[in-house]
């Protein structure tokens, strides 16, 4: 009788690359609780005189503490089972009482076994010559301090502009809103429900100093995530300030990247470890559901955008002329876009294919080997700063960007980005002890989010989010109700969310020119801060930040004024003669005293031409297309 070993035995054809890797990761979660060793190890014939040594060619072999042994798919379940893991303990389960399951298991091993010399080259010329997986630690370290940075740049620009839009002075005040709010919840009969249906802090105030005190401690915990302090705390403050403030933003703040922001950050908490304070050895392995649904993010936002622009059945996405009015037309070009402009017919053409490409295909590379994962994030990296040197997304593109890092592995980073995070300690933390590096044992292990709490939300997130892919596609009636109901249950957080960029290209760009006048004879023009205006002024960069102000009025010029009651707001406001409101432009030609009289013109924009611009320096062309606001007076006293 075979005597006991002292711990189960995997044995594995060490000269095959395929069967080295999975043995690297089969290290990963059984540890030094099982002994690996290749069939080249001398000894064991004496070792395990039950198995014949040809066996060890054919297929690897698994023998227990007990000396029994298996062969090929049944020994890989028995190795899955004793790991403990009770995914795999159902899986050998099924192998094992399930005919059909355990024939295609064994037929599916078979297959790999014949051909492992071919597969090993495969997966050299995708995925590398490493055997073990660089892991992910120093990539989630590097993503969670810039999506710190982008909170902290979208908190401090909406702070400078909080109390000219949503302000007691503002466009929107807060106060008028939540009162509309509370009137329509008391004539449906809503009562706590209200809090759930437009959550915001600014239930309990609504003064400007409670508006610029949500934004200065969003910065503030933006910036502890930056510091890496208590991330997944922080990061949850991030949010929870974050959506207060964009509920309350109302048409200021309705723009997908705010979404996206919000989907981000929460999802992000649980990429985030459970500490304190940073220490030493420096980043962890993130939970795998978590990284799992922010790529996901990634290809629902990719996907959705291109899907959207084919499927709105616009000609000119589906002639490839979109990009021929793109660069003039989007709310807040740059000055690189005007030469973008100049490309010629078949270069436009040529591009708007491309970003069809990239936003239909390399997405579904997100799911693929490694080297695949990394060309299409480099792609999708490509397009997003395409998009950012021509135009002013705020801080979308940048978010953008941090999704892509989370396709590469450590293995990826230059030396010095992946020595950096593990020494980016306080001194005063060493000082003081918060970290143990002279102890043998070393640090205390870095706590990450249970399973219990992980597997249930990525569950429901996942399903979500999947749905709305489907609906996207046009399968709504595929998802299921339960879902959809699920999905309108939670729709007011704006953290799982549909996508879709530019469904439609505007082809003519219309600006709203605001004028006042003291005699109703003579005009003259408020200048906005980012909007084309002037028209010998050069469009500029000023992202990350939004002039928000600037973007509804790119939006106000698609309609009319009664579609936008905002717009007859803002001019009352200029007529009240409002610092706040002021000061979200450019130059106000009555800083002294308000006008009399407000009204918008509606002109016709474009880029100049080469030879235009040359003769008369300006980038733009204008014509006067009507009148968008008849003169209104301010009320007298």
């Amino acid at each position: 009788m075979q005597d006991k070993l002292e711990k189960p035995t995997l044995v594995y054809d060490g000269g095959c690359f395929l069967c080295r890797l999975w043995v690297e990761r089969a290290r990963q979660f059984a540890g030094d609780s099982v002994c690996f060793l290749p069939s080249s190890h001398p000894g064991l014939r004496e070792r395990f005189p039950q198995i014949p040594a040809d066996h060890y060619e054919k297929a690897v072999q698994w023998v227990d503490a007990n000396g029994r042994s298996w062969s090929g798919a049944a020994a890989i379940g028995q190795m899955l089972a004793y790991s403990g893991h009770p995914v795999w303990r159902m899986a050998e389960w099924f192998r094992q009482h399930v005919p059909m399951a355990g024939f295609l298991a064994d037929w599916c091993y078979q297959i790999v076994a014949r051909n492992r010399r071919f597969l090993s080259l495969a997966t050299r010329f995708t995925r590398g010559s490493r055997t073990l997986y660089p892991g992910i630690s120093v990539t989630s370290w590097w993503f969670l301090r810039i999506l710190g940075l982008i909170f902290l740049v979208a908190f401090l620009s909406w702070g400078r502009q909080v109390q000219g839009l949503v302000g007691s002075q503002g466009i929107l005040p807060v106060a008028d809103f939540l009162h509309s709010i509370n009137a329509q919840c008391d004539a449906t009969g809503i009562h706590w429900e209200r809090y759930w249906l437009v959550p915001t802090l600014n239930w309990f105030g609504t003064g400007d100093g409670w508006l610029s005190g949500q934004c200065a401690a969003g910065a503030a915990a933006a910036l502890m995530v930056v510091l890496d302090m208590a991330p997944a705390l922080f990061l949850f403050l991030c949010w929870l300030l974050y959506l207060s403030l964009a509920t309350s933003g109302q048409d200021f703040m309705g723009f997908q990247w705010d979404n996206l922001l919000l989907e981000t950050g929460f999802l992000s908490i649980f990429l985030a470890p459970l500490r304190w304070l940073p220490r030493l050895p420096g980043p962890t392995q993130p939970p795998g559901a978590a990284l799992w649904l922010l790529r996901f993010l990634l290809f629902k936002l990719t996907f959705s955008s291109g899907c959207v622009k084919w499927l709105s059945n616009d000609p000119n996405w589906h002639h490839l002329t979109a990009l021929q009015y793109h660069y003039q037309t989007q709310p807040l070009p740059t000055w690189l876009a005007w030469y973008a402009n100049l490309l010629p017919e078949n270069l436009q053409k040529a591009s708007c294919l491309g970003v069809f490409l990239v936003e239909w295909f390399c997405p579904f590379l997100i799911f693929a080997p490694r080297y695949f994962r990394f060309a299409g994030a480099l792609a999708m990296a490509g397009l997003q700063g395409l998009i950012l040197l021509t135009g002013n997304y705020t801080f979308f593109n940048y978010l953008t960007l941090a999704l892509c890092l989370l396709l590469l592995d450590d293995g990826a980073w230059p030396g010095c980005l992946t020595k950096l995070p593990h020494r980016i300690i306080p001194p005063w933390q060493k000082t003081f002890g918060f970290v143990n590096t002279s102890s043998p044992s070393g640090p205390p292990p870095i706590r990450r989010w249970p399973r219990w709490v992980i597997y249930p939300l990525a569950l429901v997130i996942g399903m979500t989010s999947a749905s709305q892919v489907v609906e996207v596609l046009g399968g709504s009636g595929l998802v299921p109700p339960p879902i959809t109901q699920l999905a309108a249950e939670i729709a007011p957080l704006r953290t799982i969310n549909s996508y879709g960029l530019f469904a439609v290209m505007t082809t003519q760009r219309f600006e709203i020119s605001v004028e006042g006048s003291n005699d109703g004879t003579e005009w003259q023009a408020y200048e906005f801060k980012a909007k084309p205006g002037d028209l010998n002024r050069a469009p500029g960069f000023v992202a990350p930040g939004q002039p928000r102000l600037d973007w509804q009025m790119w939006f106000a010029a698609l309609g009319t004024a009664d579609q936008n009651p905002w717009f007859i707001q803002f001019c009352n406001r200029l007529l009240e003669g409002s610092k706040p409101v002021t000061n979200l432009l450019r130059h106000n030609p009555f800083a002294s005293a308000p006008p009399r009289y407000i009204r918008a013109q509606l002109y016709l924009y474009r880029f100049t031409t080469q030879k235009e611009r040359q003769a008369t320096g300006n980038w733009w062309h204008r014509d006067l297309a009507g009148t968008y606001l008849p003169p209104i007076e301010r009320a007298r006293p």
